[in-house]
């Protein structure tokens, strides 16, 4: 399968859910999008190591790379190789000793780690065409994070609200709120309205 290389383009703080995040990945060379809703702690984690801060004590995904570099494993690649019900799977590609190791990761730990080792990340075209999100033009605002330990400046969601029940929205009200939100950078609930439509045109 054909795979495309992906790459951290911001963080994004939901604006109508608390506490809930998504990290985009956008495709190299190309307008598409893939948020992936992920925790706090590891909203965190990926901002830390992308501002290049150096915590007091080690975090756990900085416990895990120096594990790995004392050992001598390599972290060269992290592959998002299917997606779920939802869900997105990930494995962590190594190299040690001449020997090539897949390790099992939640995507969200996988790209915690691919930031540290600054390594690729790729996905599969099927992945990408299924989850992803066209942006018709770059989204460009940073501000800083208001909850938890600051990592520095990270991008964050835009203004606004936006309280209706997709579920009783058209298809075209639906792909409208989508771009609207997109201008907004609310990828969480982006994500939502994706799956919303996505169901309503598989029919499940």
């Amino acid at each position: 399968m054909n795979k495309i290389e992906l790459e951290i383009v911001a963080l994004s703080h939901s604006i109508t859910q608390t506490h809930s995040y998504a990290v985009v990945l956008g495709e190299v060379d190309g307008l598409r999008r893939l948020p992936i809703v992920i925790g706090g702690f590891e909203a965190q984690a990926i901002a830390v190591a992308l501002e290049r801060m150096q915590p007091s004590r080690p975090l756990t995904h900085d416990l895990f790379a120096n594990f790995m570099t004392t050992f001598g494993i390599e972290l060269t690649e992290v592959l998002i190789y299917k997606l779920e019900e939802g869900i997105f799977f990930s494995k962590l590609i190594c190299h040690h000793d001449g020997e090539t190791i897949e390790i099992d990761s939640r995507t969200s730990d996988a790209l915690a780690m691919a930031v540290r080792f600054t390594c690729k990340i790729y996905t599969y075209e099927n992945i990408l065409e299924t989850a992803g999100l066209y942006l018709e033009q770059p989204e460009a605002t940073t501000v800083e994070p208001t909850a938890g330990p600051k990592p520095g400046k990270v991008p964050v969601g835009g203004k606004g609200n936006i309280d209706k029940d997709i579920k009783n929205m058209s298809l075209d009200e639906l792909n409208a709120l989508l771009q609207k939100v997109l201008e907004q950078e609310d990828y969480v609930r982006a994500i939502n309205i994706r799956d919303e439509i996505n169901s309503r045109k598989t029919g499940k």
